[in-house]
């Protein structure tokens, strides 16, 4: 279906997913065919080393002017994929989701619904999470405990990159130029008038993970770092309160020292708290940089991404 101007883009970031891109697209475009509006599919090919931009040029001849590729130049990254796909799409609303199936296609029209009914922010709530190990689901409640006592904004819990996003939102997103990019939170900054639909995520149809526990450890310390200063000023506490206890430690020394001028005193205590205050100073000095680094990339102005080829 063709159409200048989209009602509705799709947005799906692709990395390695030989085994599942066709059958997304299949299944998205049934689903949008049924409701009769013009729309696009976007798919951003992050740096794929499989046939997934093989496959995605014979998915862009058999349904030109419908599917367009975005294919970036090397890995930049989940979030950077999404970004590129945001800035690309021309639809009044745009999907955001990705190819594994994990978040099911058909979900889309109750998200129109809702934004027809005047929501500018569409998100996917999880209700439940299929396949997933106890591992990952209790790293990822300790994940989202932490955001809702820190973050300087209100992020929703058990939401992923599954959402719908008004033209108004979209360009808020696509003007920001910073980095290190945990999306869901930029959309939570945003505000605008949103609503959740709840849903069962099911397994990956197929392949594997592409977020393994070094990748998930990156992403939530960009998610601490861009919405709270609370590692900070933890580290700050913590230094307020062992300089108080060192404070008590000097004058408890003199106090000995007065009463009994003979006491000597144990080495192996003072190597404890020498080692104890390193330990905190390193610490420190490991959360200050990690807010510098990003603050680094940040002010080179580098362009986000590199698109080696475009197939409209």
């Amino acid at each position: 279906m063709q159409h200048s101007i989209p009602e509705i883009s799709v947005v799906t970031p692709v990395f390695n997913e030989e085994e599942v891109v066709r059958t997304f697209c299949d299944r998205m475009s049934t689903v949008l065919d049924r409701m009769s509006l013009p729309y696009e599919l976007i798919f951003v090919d992050d740096g794929s080393r499989d046939r997934s931009f093989e496959l995605l040029q014979q998915i862009h001849d058999e349904q030109p002017g419908v599917v367009r590729v975005v294919r970036l130049a090397r890995n930049f990254g989940h979030q950077l994929a999404i970004t590129a796909g945001l800035r690309h799409a021309r639809g009044r609303a745009v999907i955001v989701l990705d190819c594994d199936l994990q978040d099911p296609p058909e979900l889309v029209p109750s998200f129109v619904e809702r934004w027809r009914e005047g929501y500018e922010v569409v998100y996917g709530r999880r209700s439940a999470r299929k396949g997933e190990t106890w591992f990952k689901r209790f790293t990822a409640g300790i994940f989202y405990w932490i955001l809702d006592h820190v973050a300087s904004v209100r992020i929703p819990r058990d939401v992923g990159d599954f959402y719908l996003l008004d033209r108004k939102v979209v360009d808020v997103l696509g003007s920001m130029e910073e980095r290190h990019r945990f999306i869901r939170g930029l959309v939570a900054w945003v505000g605008f008038r949103r609503v959740a639909v709840d849903y069962v995520r099911e397994p990956r149809f197929a392949g594997v993970t592409k977020y393994g526990l070094f990748r998930m450890i990156q992403f939530s310390l960009d998610a601490l770092t861009a919405f709270s200063f609370a590692p900070l000023r933890f580290i700050s506490l913590c230094g307020a309160g062992i300089s108080f206890l060192s404070f008590l430690g000097i004058l408890w020394v003199f106090i000995l020292k007065i009463v009994n001028p003979a006491v000597v005193l144990g080495w192996s205590s003072l190597m404890v708290a020498v080692l104890f205050i390193g330990g905190i100073q390193l610490l420190a000095i490991g959360l200050i940089g990690e807010y510098l680094a990003r603050i680094g990339d940040d002010v080179k102005h580098r362009p986000l991404y590199t698109i080696q080829d475009v197939l409209e």
